[in-house]
């Protein structure tokens, strides 16, 4: 049989690319002779064109102009990690700063604390808060109605809370409501916190409309403007008001000014002087009812500022002023869980007991108070 010429495969190993030094003898040898030769692998790795991506609805690697914009997930995952550490870190502190403070700032209940009952502890357990605000002012002030005797004053806001299981509800009682007091006859109802203090008023509360009071908080309004002030002011939106307290400007006090159905920023004194306006130069036909009514929106202005994301960037400084402005029985824990009863979204809006002559008929006492209690 003719001998044929054996055929043979021969195979070259070759350095990869990757591993290559740049300056490789041999690689710039081979790029040289297929550079002469035509070949298309001129230049290694780094001469072949880049293949062309698909570009499809199901390509997960379709040409995006900003898909090159946006960051790694690992960092875009390690951002949320450490802000999320931030807000819980935020939060905790915040907690810490209003525990402290409540303990430094918790007072007793001159001779009513047999009279409170404890009831559940918010936010879980439902409890009754009797708020009270006396209009007792410094000695020197020019602002009418302000009480310069010694003792307690009149109370010149009376609320009450029903805070936990979920829910708030708030019941303001106008001051020149009439009601039995006891010891003292028939007389205003403001006039029972100036008689007995906060004891007394309990017990006139607790007689006139059958609830009980399980703690109280006595809002000091020299302190009121420091939380205000402490949450960046408010925003307050409502009918014309133009109040003077304290002689207004002129006189060393302040004045306030609140246009019709706009926006309005209140620093702290001007949200205090809003509150305590009796005398309204836009509607001098204004009474009581219409100033517990203004009150209850500049507490619920309060609130949603302390729910915005200013109030959070500013949660420690609200959570150490915030203590200072009452005179509570309850403790840290319980006026914690009191604060976040409160800041549940969906309060409700506040009932009002009382009418301008004063006198409460007992089927509208009936309807308030069932109202308040769930009933």
């Amino acid at each position: 049989m003719p001998e044929e010429n054996p055929r043979y495969r021969r195979y070259r190993g070759r350095p990869s690319s990757r591993t290559a030094p740049a300056d490789d003898p041999l690689r710039e040898l081979r790029d040289l002779r297929r550079t002469e030769s035509g070949d298309p692998r001129a230049g290694g790795r780094e001469g072949r064109q880049p293949r062309s991506a698909p570009t499809g609805p199901g390509n997960r690697q379709s040409l995006n102009p900003r898909r090159a914009l946006r960051p790694p997930r690992s960092f875009t995952r390690r951002l949320w990690r450490w802000l999320g550490v931030w807000v819980v870190s935020w939060i905790v502190l915040s907690l810490l700063v209003f525990l402290v403070s409540a303990q430094l700032h918790q007072a007793n209940v001159d001779g009513g604390d047999d009279l409170l009952g404890s009831g559940g502890t918010p936010p879980f357990g439902t409890t009754t808060i009797l708020v009270i605000g006396s209009d007792k002012r410094p000695d020197g002030s020019k602002e009418p109605g302000a009480s310069q005797q010694g003792g307690y004053g009149l109370a010149d806001s009376i609320m009450l809370m029903r805070v936990g299981g979920g829910g708030v509800r708030k019941l303001s009682i106008a001051r020149d409501t009439i009601v039995p007091i006891p010891g003292h006859g028939v007389g205003k109802i403001n006039s029972a916190y100036a008689y007995g203090g906060p004891a007394l008023l309990i017990r006139t509360i607790e007689g006139w409309t059958g609830i009980n009071v399980g703690h109280t908080m006595q809002i000091s309004f020299g302190d009121f403007p420091g939380l205000i002030d402490a949450m960046g002011g408010i925003t307050y939106k409502g009918s014309c008001v133009i109040g003077k307290i304290n002689g207004g400007y002129k006189n060393g006090g302040v004045t306030v000014r609140i246009p019709t159905g706009k926006r309005t920023h209140l620093n702290g004194d001007q949200a205090l002087a809003l509150a305590r306006t009796r005398k309204n130069e836009c509607n001098s036909r204004e009474n009581d009812l219409t100033r517990a009514h203004r009150q209850q929106k500049v507490i619920s202005a309060m609130k949603r500022r302390a729910l915005s994301p200013i109030g959070f960037v500013r949660l420690p400084l609200i959570a150490w002023e915030a203590p200072k402005t009452m005179d509570s029985d309850m403790a840290g824990p319980r006026l914690i869980g009191t604060m976040l009863g409160l800041a549940i979204p969906g309060s409700g809006k506040t009932q009002v007991l009382g009418t301008e002559s004063g006198q409460v008929p007992d089927s509208l006492k009936t309807k308030r108070v069932n109202a308040f209690l769930g009933n």
